[in-house]
């Protein structure tokens, strides 16, 4: 199979997926495991799930742009996003909690045998989120290509903010 063909496999059963979600306050599988679920399991078009992919990698090359210059002086030099997840409430939207993910690493190479040595490290971020925002609400406000300075839902804080007391 060409990968053009994967690809649009890929993201029809994306669209089938977020067909089979149903209308809010319907009957939700695995609602027996509890009412939050990660964000690509809540949304419920095709629109949102480009959205909530582009806010990843939006916030992912944001990030690497302001990096070097901020977070990554130090011992951990090359720090990168490992992923940024949500929880959300399968029935309201409302978000439970947003995490991002980083991991970084330093080495130490032994010029004598050549030996690397790393010491490994990874932070989960939480984000500053106001009590009662919603996914919707989310994507709207983190829509435009530098969402890690756009001001949350609610509030004037910023992903970036949220990240200066974790890293």
């Amino acid at each position: 199979m060409r990968i053009r063909s994967w690809g649009l496999l890929s993201l029809l059963g994306l669209s089938t997926l977020a067909g089979a979600r149903g209308l809010p306050g319907a009957f939700v599988p695995g609602w027996e495991h509890g009412p939050f679920v990660d964000a690509v399991e809540y949304l419920r078009s095709e629109e949102d799930f480009r959205a909530w992919f582009q806010l990843r990698a939006n916030l992912r090359k944001n990030f690497d742009d302001i990096c070097g210059d901020t977070f990554c002086e130090g011992d951990y030099s090359n720090i990168e996003t490992v992923v940024f997840r949500c929880s959300v409430g399968q029935r309201s939207g409302v978000l439970g909690q947003c995490l991002w993910v980083f991991g970084g690493s330093y080495e130490h190479i032994d010029a004598r045998s050549g030996a690397i040595t790393t010491q490994a490290r990874t932070w989960a971020c939480t984000s500053p989120l106001v009590p009662g925002t919603t996914m919707e609400a989310l994507l709207k406000a983190l829509s435009g290509p530098e969402p890690m300075d756009a001001p949350l839902p609610g509030t004037s804080t910023t992903l970036y903010d949220g990240l200066i007391d974790c890293l």
